[in-house]
């Protein structure tokens, strides 16, 4: 079902309100753009990507998880060494999938490869679950959680479906194997691995970094191109995605402090909205920069977003959106 849409600018030749979408455009095609663009959508919207990441695997990292699953040591037997794989990010998810297709020749005699049909395999949301679904393996992965939508809420549905997948047979539970980039939250290692947790359900976790991830040289500029571009629009809003890049944003927009590197209140020009994928951006932008965006996801999805803008658009509606 398609997400509410505001009906405070119905006319047709209303003025299409500029959408910078800080991530860089999927191929073929890209969600956002399929639902930001839809021609009955109203009020119109003009979306357009600023790349923020760049990303480059990281071989070391890579190279464990090729032995591991060489060596079937990712695997519900009790001398294997995990018991599980867990995803938080679409990157780890292309890092896990190049393994798996460089393999396959080698494996060709071996149709069940990558040998992980027997294990769990939690993934933190919809993106990710598609991308780990794509990944080659008969029977199919089992993939779990992709309801939960963030760190906090996957790890707590990981306690209880891990417990019951092996906690009858075994006196501790077998560790999982968190396949990660450079920067992320430690909310998934701490939860499971809580002291205060008993030893039928404590969850020892492996975190192997995989890629890592960084802002792009160009992402100033270019923001600051299509900032200058769309300066006279009524209205404009910015969709966030990740911490990276927040702060060359915030400057961008001119309401950060050159001196404390903190958001100023009284300087944003009041037609600049912003909007976060989800709790772990937004909670990037309050804690490290002072600055509160004006919609957070509730689901990280293309319609979450959208929900979000035009829900908060209801609430003002004297104003563009």
């Amino acid at each position: 079902m398609s997400p509410p849409s505001s009906a405070s600018n119905s006319a047709p030749s209303a003025q299409p309100v500029p959408v910078l979408l800080l991530k860089t455009e999927s191929s073929p095609s890209d969600a956002y753009r399929d639902l930001f663009s839809a021609p009955d959508r109203r009020p119109l919207f003009e979306p357009t990507f600023v790349p923020v990441l760049r990303h480059r695997f990281e071989e070391r990292g890579v190279d464990r998880l090729r032995g591991l699953l060489r060596q079937r040591r990712i695997g519900s037997a009790p001398d294997c060494a995990f018991g599980g794989l867990v995803f938080t990010s679409q990157r780890a998810v292309e890092a896990f999938a190049r393994v798996v297709r460089e393999e396959e020749a080698a494996a060709k005699d071996a149709p069940e490869w990558p040998h992980l049909q027997h294990v769990p395999i939690y993934s933190v949301g919809p993106a990710t679950t598609r991308a780990l679904a794509a990944v080659s393996q008969q029977p199919p992965l089992q993939i779990f959680g992709s309801h939960t939508g963030n760190g906090d809420a996957l790890a707590h549905f990981i306690l209880d479906h891990y417990a019951e997948r092996y906690g009858e047979d075994r006196a501790a539970l077998p560790p999982l194997l968190f396949l990660v980039g450079e920067q992320r939250r430690d909310v998934i290692p701490r939860t499971l691995m809580d002291p205060s947790l008993p030893d039928g359900r404590r969850i020892q976790v492996v975190e192997e970094v995989v890629y890592g991830t960084g802002e792009m040289e160009s992402f100033p500029d270019d923001l600051a191109a299509i900032l200058a571009k769309t300066r006279f629009s009524p209205s404009r809003w910015i969709v966030v995605f990740s911490p990276t890049g927040c702060d060359s944003m915030l400057r961008g927009l001119g309401v950060l402090d050159a001196s404390t590197g903190k958001s100023v209140p009284g300087r944003r020009d009041g037609k600049t909205f912003v909007a976060t994928i989800g709790p772990t951006t937004r909670n990037h932008l309050v804690e490290d920069f002072g600055f509160e965006p004006d919609v957070c996801a509730e689901t990280p999805t293309p319609e979450g977003i959208l929900r979000g803008m035009v829900a908060f658009q209801e609430k003002r509606p004297e104003k563009p959106v």
